[in-house]
């Protein structure tokens, strides 16, 4: 998607240790109207396939699914929480995932009445690096008996191989950039076409 490259260089910034700062727009504060385009893109992307919910993880995740869930017809928006929570009771699907920007593993935690056998369930995040919080998004799914449609990503490190991996899994991910290479040193960021 040329507009969120166009973003991320402009607007993003390259810090040591694999690290592409884009909280100016997508993760910490939130550009709407680019969340909204993205939408389109991945319903242009998955046109045709049955989504009976999106799922995503907090926090970043959160604002973009709701936006992008506007173009698959509104369908729920469930977001697996990273705390336990007086607020969530009855049985819960629970995994952990390690989070390559916290540097620190950490449960994540869906209800079982949001999460159901037979639904067919679209993955969105905004960062896509070694894949692992998505890995534990689709253990969730497949403990639940629901299938996953496809995946949705903001920015993927091409560089860290989570993307490609879960491709050559078969799972069908759209990207809307795909990092191939940043240098921390001149702030140079080189796209995947």
């Amino acid at each position: 998607m040329q507009e969120l490259e166009e973003r991320i260089q402009s607007e993003g910034t390259v810090k040591e240790g694999d690290v592409l700062k884009v909280d100016a727009f997508l993760n910490h504060q939130c550009d709407v109207r680019l969340f909204d385009r993205m939408g389109a893109a991945w319903a242009e992307h998955f046109a045709g396939k049955k989504i009976d919910k999106i799922l995503t993880i907090e926090a970043s995740g959160i604002g973009i699914a709701c936006v992008a869930a506007q173009h698959f017809g509104n369908v729920p928006v469930v977001f697996a929480k990273k705390a336990q929570s007086i607020n969530l009771d009855g049985d819960q699907y629970v995994t952990s995932v390690y989070s390559f920007t916290k540097q620190k593993e950490f449960p994540v935690i869906v209800s079982k009445k949001y999460l159901n056998a037979g639904e067919h369930v679209l993955l969105i995040d905004d960062f896509l690096a070694n894949g692992k919080a998505l890995h534990g998004l689709i253990g969730l799914c497949r403990e639940a008996g629901a299938s996953v449609t496809g995946i949705g990503i903001a920015v993927e490190k091409g560089f860290q191989g989570g993307g490609d991996a879960l491709r050559a899994e078969g799972y069908d991910v759209d990207s809307l950039a795909i990092v191939d290479a940043m240098d921390p040193a001149t702030g140079e960021i080189t796209f995947r076409h």
